[in-house]
């Protein structure tokens, strides 16, 4: 409710700094993919986080989530990188932000393979940090390629 108190030019430079962060915050997951980094990883998402991937159930809570990231990191080497398509703050501790990856992905066992996917991030502040609450990705590639 402050928010609506502010003069219009504060509440624009408050929403370029969260946009900012959040930039920063998602370049920062990317490299944590693509390092196989599992600390770096969990250290972006929010107290009580939800992983959606496709083709498999939420997984639900930080001891879900990091098993979920072990099993990722245990099957995959990923190269990818995000492209950023768009991040909206929808409140001063709310926002969500839309991107594409590609890349390279190393499947062991199968070997490596284009990666292409589109991902929904809905974001939380914690403690005046921008943090992954829910993360929900889908390929983009057509059946079978």
């Amino acid at each position: 409710m402050l928010a609506g108190l502010l003069p219009q030019h504060i509440r624009d430079l408050i929403m370029s700094k969260d946009i900012e962060a959040i930039t920063t915050l998602l370049h920062t997951y990317q490299n944590a993919l693509n390092t196989s980094s599992l600390e770096d990883a969990l250290s972006l998402y929010a107290p009580d986080p939800v992983c959606m991937p496709p083709n498999s159930p939420s997984f639900v809570g930080p001891a879900a989530v990091r098993t979920a990231y072990e099993s990722f990191f245990a099957a995959i080497k990923f190269d990818v990188k995000f492209d950023i398509q768009e991040i909206v703050p929808v409140a001063p501790d709310w926002a969500f932000a839309r991107t594409n990856s590609e890349g390279v992905s190393d499947v062991k066992g199968r070997g490596k393979g284009r990666e292409a996917n589109q991902e929904l991030f809905v974001l939380k502040k914690v403690g005046g940090e921008w943090k992954i609450a829910r993360y929900a990705f889908s390929t983009t590639k057509a059946m079978g390629e």
